[in-house]
């Protein structure tokens, strides 16, 4: 494993309501600077929470190895597997029970006016109390630290997350005046389409998880 292996979950991070806020966002009274806002806040949450599960995920290894060696036992990978497969279901069960709910959430209608700071906020929180996304980072950071890599391979990740989240800045910077349109289909997709493609991407990695469970057996 390598940390390409964990970058399609960046798409589970943000599609659906995150999407939907980054259009609002780019559609508001200052595009740009509400954009970069809610940019910084959700990579730094995001970043937060991989770089914490990784440093639990390693301690917990660390301890379990000890253990493990005291009692003549050596592997405690599929143990971690196990713990991410268990994750992903649940992550999977969620997006399943939420793929219904039509329509933004109506606090969506304040975001016309956010200043930069209160986007900010907005992108931090928005990441931290949504479950799909505490899920996938727990995910994301315990099984880059059950393969025994470096930090810096959750970085990929938490880059590709917010460079996902941009897209609609990136359309209103290179569209111009013609990126409403974008925008407009940007949302649609991600409130009708994004919970096929979480299930999706869920499902692919929950494969890699068992094969290594295979493997470890």
């Amino acid at each position: 494993m390598n940390f390409l292996t964990v970058l399609p979950l960046a798409v589970v991070m943000v599609a659906g309501t995150q999407l939907v806020v980054a259009v609002f966002l780019a559609s508001s009274d200052r595009p740009r600077a509400a954009s970069v806002g809610f940019l910084a806040g959700a990579g730094l949450v995001v970043t937060a929470g991989v770089t914490v599960t990784w440093l639990l995920t390693r301690v917990a290894s660390g301890l379990a190895a000890d253990a493990s060696r005291i009692a003549g036992k050596v592997d405690r990978g599929p143990a971690i597997d196990i713990v991410v497969l268990v994750l992903l279901v649940s992550l999977a069960i969620i997006v399943w029970v939420r793929r219904n709910r039509s329509g933004p959430p109506k606090w969506l209608g304040s975001l016309g006016h956010a200043d930069p700071r209160w986007a900010l906020r907005t992108g931090a929180l928005l990441f931290v109390v949504t479950p799909t996304d505490d899920l996938t980072m727990a995910a994301v950071g315990a099984s880059v630290a059950r393969h025994d890599l470096p930090w810096w391979h959750l970085v990929p990740f938490v880059l590709l997350t917010v460079l996902l989240l941009a897209l609609p800045l990136l359309a209103l910077v290179l569209l111009g005046s013609r990126a409403a349109r974008v925008l407009a289909r940007m949302r649609e997709w991600a409130e009708r389409h994004a919970w096929i493609v979480n299930e999706l991407m869920i499902a692919f990695f929950a494969l890699l998880t068992v094969l290594d469970l295979i493997r470890s057996g």
